[in-house]
């Protein structure tokens, strides 16, 4: 079974800086798109940013120029470097994976979450 472990949440105020980490747990795997995707007190999941294993990426409007997503293939992980954090930032963070099994066929994983908040 694998899982996908996250860290690097935390409190930080408006203006500052977060790098979360999410890594697959075990070493030998095939990892398609990579995601971080959040979820707000009251509001529907929603994604940040997405990237794929070549390197394509994809954000939401509302992060572009403030967020990057990358990741290290080697070590299955990838991350979100967070600036310029504002408070409508405070959310759960969640990092998804389209993860190949012995089969071939790809499941979709979530990571447990790591909580973001970004006081005024």
């Amino acid at each position: 079974q694998v899982r996908l472990l996250e860290s690097g949440g935390g409190l930080v105020q408006a203006g500052g800086s977060l790098r979360l980490s999410c890594a697959a747990s075990r070493s030998i795997v095939v990892i398609n798109v990579m995601g971080w995707y959040r979820q707000a007190p009251g509001k529907q999941r929603e994604l940040v940013a997405t990237i794929t294993s070549r390197g394509s990426t994809n954000y939401a409007d509302s992060v572009k120029g403030r967020f990057t997503i990358s990741r290290d293939n080697a070590k299955n992980t990838v991350y979100l470097q967070m600036n310029s954090l504002k408070p409508e930032d405070t959310a759960v963070y969640y990092c998804n994976a389209d993860i190949q099994r012995a089969s071939g066929t790809y499941t979709n994983y979530w990571g447990q979450g790591t909580q973001v908040s970004v006081s005024s």
